[in-house]
C-alpha cells in the first residue's frame, strides 16, 4: 500500500510520538535546508532505510518525487506504516514549521550544472555574434552534453563540479 500524504502539521505530530522523519532528496539538497530530526536516505539509498517500528513519515522538496516513488517507499517501510509529506518542505515552510537551514552550504549539483550550461550558452552566444562565429560550437557542445545526461542519466558537467573545492566535503577535524 503506498504511503498516505499527510499535512505537515500531521508529521509533526506523528514524529512526535516516534515516526521517523525521512528526507529522500539528495544530501545536498539536505545540507543546504532541512527539517529539523529528519534522516537523509535519498531515493537511491532506500536500502539503508534505518528500521523504525512507529512507522515512516517521507518528504521531498514539493512531494513531485515522493508521489513519484510511491511504490519504492512502501517497499523501503515494509510493514510499518508510511505518509509522505503532501507538498513536501515547501508545504512545511508554507505552515510557518521551523526549518534548519546552512547558507553556507553549496548549491545543489543539479543547480550549479543549470547555472555553469546557461552561463556557458548565453557567453558562446554573445561570442559568436560579437567576436566569431565559430564560438557558436561552445553552445552546440553543451546543449549536446545536457541532451546526453537527460538521454542517459549522466552528467559529465555535475561529474566535473561536484570536484570543484566547494563541493568536497571538509576534512574531519
Amino acid at each position: 500500500m503506498n504511503p498516505t500524504p499527510i499535512s505537515p502539521k500531521a508529521a509533526m505530530q506523528l514524529s512526535a510520538v516516534g515516526a521517523l522523519l525521512v528526507d529522500v532528496r539528495d544530501s545536498s539538497e539536505h545540507a543546504r535546508e532541512r527539517i529539523p530530526g529528519a534522516h537523509n536516505v535519498p531515493l537511491a539509498s532506500l536500502s539503508e532505510l534505518p528500521r523504525s517500528a512507529a512507522g515512516y513519515v517521507f518528504h521531498c522538496r514539493s512531494g513531485a518525487r515522493t508521489a513519484a516513488h510511491a511504490n519504492a517507499l512502501a517497499a523501503a517501510a515494509g510493514e510499518a506504516d508510511s505518509y509522505v509529506i503532501a507538498g513536501g518542505i515547501d508545504a512545511w515552510r508554507g505552515a510557518g514549521l521551523a526549518l534548519d537551514k546552512d547558507t553556507a552550504a553549496p548549491l545543489e549539483i543539479m543547480r550549479q550544472v543549470q547555472i555553469a550550461a546557461g552561463a556557458l550558452i548565453l557567453a558562446s552566444v554573445l561570442l559568436a555574434v560579437f567576436v566569431a562565429l565559430p564560438f557558436i560550437a561552445l553552445a552546440a557542445f553543451v546543449g549536446a552534453g545536457l541532451t546526453f545526461a537527460g538521454a542517459t542519466g549522466w552528467c559529465g558537467m555535475a561529474k566535473l563540479l561536484q570536484r570543484l573545492p566547494w563541493n568536497r566535503p571538509a576534512p574531519a577535524a
